[in-house]
């Protein structure tokens, strides 16, 4: 099993290269199958959850090739419509290839998701609201067994809670649904953006009619394309939170700044120098850490995905810290590990309160998902002497090449076995 060794308290320098984003990719290689021509997908990140997709797609019979971080898909022998529990358990994006099934073959068998165990988010709302374009569905013995005996037909759905996946599966479905479908009440991180981008570039036809609401007239089929991925927003936040957190001066580079404007915006508020440019932004971490109360909320509110990081940060604050999570209901997990390291932080519900003012010491540890992972990095890259990082298979999951862009800014990681 590998690990990671992390000797703290030294400063980072240089700049980051952000990698193409994780949560972008997954939907956008699930609407490739809406295609029998040849797509190339560019700017890929090269992490556990895009392998696992890709193997999916192969075993529905999709012809793949990497190149770098670039991959060309080739459907035009795509015909199964069976994604098993052995690809999809590990990975909760798996249930995206139930739309792009349904809408190319008015039938799929697909294995409820896995995922990290940060909580419940059932299905539920994906398979009412499919049921809404003519699907009829069963689940037995863990997976979804989905008909559209008549095909997909056009509807208008109000989404009874936003959700991403829900989201990103019903716009893929109704892309090829016969007429319109109006969806209400969507989820509008970038990363939906980005798939639309993708899907309006394959020749389909949807719009943004209102802040949450989408158009989508239905089209008989699509095209090939060469598209590439958005940058990682979160791997951006992590790394502007690492220097925040070890008082350093970092470039991260290759990013859209106005995407994360309410990352910088809480950072400035605490203390760090920030300075923007087009693609790219200057951060330099303070001494002084200011307290503030922080919630987490579906974009453009600050993400689930970087609570853990800032809750590393917060421990250093001048006083008592704040951070509700409102996302999902056991993301907390990394607290007890936290606290080990010397952080004093208490858990209420949803709530956790954060004592500042925090000395982290090294200790070994263990990671419980992919973003606990990464924020017991931050508070081993503040610890005096030497961390020991356990199941970094989480990690690998969604952060490219870690260690690696971690040392070239000068943490002393290494992954030993």
């Amino acid at each position: 099993m590998q690990k990671l060794e992390v000797v703290g308290a030294y400063k980072l320098k240089g700049q980051v290269k952000i990698s193409g984003s994780k949560n972008a990719s997954l939907p956008i290689l699930a609407a490739t199958l809406l295609s029998n021509k040849r797509i190339i997908l560019r700017n890929l990140p090269r992490v556990r959850d895009i392998e696992t997709m890709v193997y999916l797609l192969e075993s529905l019979g999709s012809k793949t090739k990497f190149h770098g971080n670039s991959l060309t898909i080739n459907n035009s022998n795509q015909f199964k419509k069976f994604a098993s529990y052995n690809l999809v358990k590990t990975m909760r994006a798996g249930i995206l290839v139930l739309g792009p099934l349904l809408a190319k073959f008015g039938s799929a068998k697909v294995s409820l998701p896995g995922g990290c165990a940060i909580g419940t988010r059932p299905v539920d709302i994906h398979l009412k609201a499919l049921s809404k374009l003519g699907v009829k569905y069963k689940i037995s013995q863990g997976y979804i067994h989905a008909t559209a005996p008549k095909g997909l037909k056009g509807n208008k759905i109000f989404f009874s809670k936003i959700s991403v996946g829900a989201t990103e599966n019903l716009i893929i479905a109704a892309s090829l649904a016969k007429g319109t479908t109006i969806l209400s009440n969507c989820a509008i991180e970038p990363e939906i953006k980005d798939l639309v981008n993708f899907l309006n570039k394959i020749g389909c036809k949807i719009n943004w009619l209102s802040r949450r609401k989408i158009k989508i007239i239905g089209v008989e089929q699509v095209q090939g394309a060469k598209y590439s991925i958005m940058f990682d927003r979160i791997e951006a936040g992590t790394y502007l939170i690492a220097a925040a957190a070890t008082e350093s001066n970092l470039k991260i580079q290759s990013i859209n700044p106005t995407i994360i404007k309410t990352e910088i915006n809480i950072l400035k508020r605490i203390g760090a120098k920030i300075k923007i440019s087009k693609n790219e932004v200057k951060i330099i971490g303070s001494k002084k850490i200011k307290n503030t109360k922080i919630k987490t909320a579906p974009y453009p509110g600050f993400p689930t995905d970087l609570q853990a990081q800032m809750m590393v940060l917060l421990c250093k604050a001048n006083k008592k810290s704040e951070i509700k999570e409102e996302i999902f209901e056991n993301r907390f997990m990394h607290v007890s590990e936290l606290n080990r390291m010397g952080a004093k932080i208490s858990i209420n519900g949803n709530k956790a309160v954060i004592n500042g003012k925090v000395d982290f010491k090294a200790a070994e540890l263990m990671a419980t998902d992919l973003r606990a992972s990464v924020s017991l990095i931050l508070a081993a890259l503040n610890a005096k002497g030497k961390s020991i990082i356990n199941r970094i298979y989480h990690l690998d999951r969604g952060y490219e090449k870690i260690e690696k862009k971690f040392q070239k800014i000068g943490a002393k990681i290494k992954r030993i076995n």
